[in-house]
């Protein structure tokens, strides 16, 4: 099972949400943006690389939200997503295809990524900031 960290990223009472390009597997499908925790490597410390790279953005984690397993065709994911709070950068992307900041009553109107969808499942159940 690999594991995957993601986060949620609160800006203005929205949520950062990212769409996978066409090359990625789960082409085109949203999510939260993360990724891989490579060995050796803490979520907290996973989450922090990855939104450099991939998005050149810089949070303030607030928390973790349950973890959710979810088993693709092909492969087994465990996702460690955590609450974070927008602290600065200016979104660049660089594997994915898009980003939006929607508000948490927005988020079901998204195509989501399987293993993204009991996160969403989640949110929703997070009281308004």
């Amino acid at each position: 099972m690999i594991q995957v960290a993601c986060a949620v990223i609160f800006k203005d009472g929205k949520i950062l949400v990212t769409q996978r390009g066409p090359a990625m597997k789960q082409p085109l499908l949203w999510e939260f943006p993360g990724g891989k925790i490579e060995p050796g490597e803490t979520a907290e410390n996973c989450i922090a690389r990855e939104l450099l790279e991939e998005l050149n953005i810089e949070v303030t984690l607030n928390g973790r939200l349950p973890d959710c397993a979810y088993t693709y065709p092909d492969i087994a994911i465990n996702l460690v997503p955590f609450i974070a709070e927008f602290k600065s950068g200016i979104i660049t992307l660089h594997e994915h295809m898009k980003y939006m900041w929607l508000s948490p009553t927005e988020l079901k109107s998204l195509d989501w990524a399987p293993a993204d969808i009991k996160v969403v499942n989640h949110i929703l159940n997070i009281p308004p900031k």
